[in-house]
């Protein structure tokens, strides 16, 4: 009994839409203890239920309008104070030395990660909390985002991961909301320490000291070219300004300065790197796919290249292609890209080869434990599906729809295939008998 391929077609209809798909997220939700007469809000991901419903009293409780006098045996509560929280400290490698490439710093709260800022040339960082407005992220990293990031053409954004217009913050952070989370720094191929921010205090010193990049021993993909050492000032200088405008999304300057650096030094791998994926932002594919091609002829370690390339090629349906450059970018570093593991899942599963589309989506959920990429959960099912284990394709078809929104098309194409994969359960199950007598 096999799954039927029609029941697929909307799947194959609309790759772009799952290659592309949004990268869902929780909202901002830090945690909190809520007080008698707050209701709190749930903030999961994806959209599903879950708001204020502090216009309605809870059962019980007095309609204010019909109680002007306090109650006297009420314990009466003041509102936090809502003082903004700035911190600022130091990024440095295990020897000492700033990284060459941008880090992100991120807030982690209760296995949320939330993107708050940037080092600087130095590896110094200075923010304050909740006020991430320029902060994207690309097609190609889960947590990293070494550019101040970028998604592929065409797909959507979110509030702290993805799309080109993916901003998130602006809401002001409570020391309360600091319960459960931590400071680190992110950057591919390596592991940071960590600081705590539980207890921190509003007016205590903002500096969290210097935090360490520990290099992975195991990891031979670069993020950081060997040869942005060799860069001449002024390449390096053009650069920074180029990232500087992407960050602003201001395509056009930042494009005119990346191409600045490579002309000043033609070996600069990841201003190649950046500069295609400036290239996408304005839709110029094949400016992308030169300037990727350009920074692995300048460096064939540097993963982003491969895992933007592998994007470029689902773009286009040419699957071989695509599962090439993604086998290559996980190679390279199997760690931190959780999203090639996915545009690798995807790519086998066109090319049929499901045993290894399996072992990829399974890969990249380990790699994305906070559920900040459902999508790979859909492309698990459609593989168990078709290897005829439904109760598998069940299982994550459902933790898909749990995690976005249910009144759009996206979810009306999932609740069909599961009614379908539900259906051929319930056949296999009616069957099991029968050959077991047999």
């Amino acid at each position: 009994m096999r799954f039927p391929s029609s029941v697929l077609r909307g799947f194959s209809a609309a790759i772009t839409l799952l290659v592309f798909a949004q990268v869902t997220v929780a909202q901002d939700q830090a945690p909190a203890q809520p007080s008698p007469s707050t209701s709190p809000s749930t903030g999961t991901p994806g959209g599903t239920p879950g708001g204020r419903p502090d216009s309605f009293p809870t059962p019980g409780q007095r309609n204010p309008q019909q109680q002007p006098f306090p109650d006297p045996n009420q314990q009466q509560r003041f509102p936090d104070m809502q003082r903004p929280i700035f911190l600022s400290g130091k990024v440095v490698l295990e020897d000492g030395t700033a990284p060459m490439e941008q880090v992100v710093i991120e807030r982690v709260c209760n296995g949320q990660p939330r993107p708050e800022g940037y080092t600087d040339s130095k590896g110094r960082f200075s923010f304050q909390l909740g006020q991430n407005q320029h902060m994207m992220a690309d097609a190609s990293v889960g947590s990293d985002n070494g550019f101040g990031g970028m998604n592929a053409p065409g797909q959507r954004s979110n509030s702290s991961m993805g799309g080109f217009g993916g901003m998130s913050g602006g809401r002001q952070i409570s020391e309360r909301d600091l319960i459960g989370c931590e400071i680190r720094a992110v950057l591919p191929g390596y592991r940071s320490e960590v600081v705590p921010l539980s207890g921190r205090r509003t007016m205590d010193n903002p500096d969290l000291g210097t935090i360490i990049l520990k290099r992975l021993g195991n990891v031979e993909g670069l993020t950081i070219s060997a040869t942005t050492a060799a860069a001449p000032k002024d390449a390096r200088k053009a650069f920074d300004k180029g990232r500087d405008k992407a960050r602003q999304r201001k395509w056009a300057d930042a494009q005119k300065e990346y191409e600045k650096a490579v002309a000043l030094y033609p070996k600069y791998a990841n201003a190649w790197s950046d500069l295609g994926m400036v290239y996408e932002a304005q839709n110029n594919t094949e400016g992308a796919r030169k300037a990727y091609t350009e920074a692995l002829a300048a460096d064939a370690k540097l993963v982003k290249p491969y895992v933007q390339m592998a994007y470029l090629w689902a773009k286009e349906n040419k699957w071989q292609e695509c599962a090439d450059a993604s086998d290559r970018a996980l190679k390279l570093n199997p760690f931190d890209y959780p999203q090639a593991y996915f545009v690798n899942a995807v790519a086998n599963l066109n090319l049929k080869k499901l045993d290894a589309a399996e072992k990829s989506a399974r890969e990249g959920m380990k790699l994305d434990p906070s559920g900040r990429m459902p999508k790979i959960k859909h492309v698990l099912g459609i593989v168990l599906a078709q290897k005829q284990d439904f109760n598998g394709a069940m299982e994550h078809m459902k933790g898909y729809l749990a995690a976005i929104p249910q009144d759009g098309q996206e979810a009306a194409m999932v609740k069909k295939q599961l009614a379908e994969v539900e259906k051929f359960a319930g056949t296999q199950a009616s069957q099991a008998p029968a050959a077991a007598q047999q």
